[in-house]
């Protein structure tokens, strides 16, 4: 779902298995040891885990965290939204094709429960949500293991958790490697971006004030846009910039376009629907009176953010590369 919208192994064999994909090696033991429970958090909830078997991913950034895990073994299918780009353009691209799509809406408990799963990972009122019937409390009743995206935890009733997106992103990897049993692969996952994003920002632009970045996912009545505790503020700050509306915390929010008129941003970054082309929105804000006179978009410095790098996943890194790049070849 777009923001708006608002995003144990059965084996008697000892040894290991090589999973196809990403090489990640998950211990292979007798039955007892492969019903044995790890405890890890969701959210802020200190949860028993079995290594799942039949795992559905709601969203790229979900499937990407178990893709980037070497765990396409593990994973029985997707459910993708429209607002999702095509999965041909994902770098895990040949791992979708190796497990079924289940659906092009939204995740529901019906199409969980007919695909037999064991283990279901989304985010909290990203696909999870008390209004459609599909919560991790009511997948605990079914039997049915589930796990949060640690970055939408910060509304999260009841077991609230709040770390900065980035490390939201790391914790999610993290845990899902214990809960797979392959720490060792999330360690060298995690290892590899934090040294991506530790490059991009020692180049970061050092001199003058930030740049001040407004991010636009949609809305022409009102703008909807990303506030303190989404990765496209973690993808600005890094690379140099400033968001204009990192003071709100909250996750992605409406705000007014008086508001985005006062902060004056140099930069806009447009969030790329699927369903929503980030050609339409940039002739939008052209047009608008609202947003014609801004410093960024008489200068047409638009920024196109993929959706799936916008969301919670490994992705939010490829953006924050190009970002970097943008803002250093960005003459104020």
């Amino acid at each position: 779902m777009s923001p708006k919208r608002s995003l144990a192994l059965g084996s008697a064999l000892a040894g290991t298995l090589l999973l196809a994909g990403c090489g990640a090696e998950v211990g292979r033991s007798d039955d007892k040891a492969a019903s044995a429970t790890v405890t890890v958090k969701r959210c802020g909830e200190d949860v028993p885990y079995k290594v799942p078997r039949r795992a559905v991913a709601y969203e790229g950034g979900s499937a990407d965290k178990l893709f980037s895990l070497g765990l396409t073994e593990h994973v029985h299918g997707y459910v993708m939204p429209p607002a999702n780009p095509p999965v041909s353009e994902s770098p895990w691209a040949s791992e979708y094709a190796k497990v079924k799509m289940l659906g092009d809406d939204l995740l529901n408990k019906e199409l969980v429960v007919e695909a037999k799963s064991d283990f279901v990972v989304a985010g909290w009122n990203s696909g999870f949500s008390d209004q459609r019937g599909i919560t991790p409390k009511i997948l605990d009743k079914l039997g049915i293991q589930s796990f949060m995206h640690t970055e939408s935890c910060f509304n999260y009733p009841g077991h609230p958790e709040k770390v900065t997106p980035f490390k939201a992103l790391y914790s999610d990897l993290e845990r899902l490697g214990k809960i797979f049993r392959v720490e060792k692969k999330a360690e060298e996952v995690v290892g590899g971006l934090k040294k991506r994003v530790a490059a991009v920002e020692a180049k970061a632009p050092k001199s003058g004030a930030r740049v001040p970045v407004f991010l636009y996912d949609s809305g022409t009545d009102q703008p909807f846009t990303a506030g303190s505790q989404v990765p496209p503020n973690d993808i600005i700050k890094s690379a140099g910039g400033r968001n204009v509306f990192d003071g709100l915390d909250e996750r992605w929010t409406q705000v007014t376009w008086e508001a985005v008129t006062k902060a004056e941003p140099e930069v806009v970054i447009i969030l790329d629907y699927g369903d929503q082309p980030a050609k339409k929105k940039i002739e939008f804000l052209k047009k608008s009176p609202h947003t014609r006179e801004l410093p960024a978009v008489k200068k047409n410095n638009f920024f196109v953010l993929d959706y799936n790098e916008g969301i919670s996943g490994p992705r939010n890194i490829d953006g924050l590369e190009k970002f970097g790049t943008y803002l250093r070849e960005l003459k104020r």
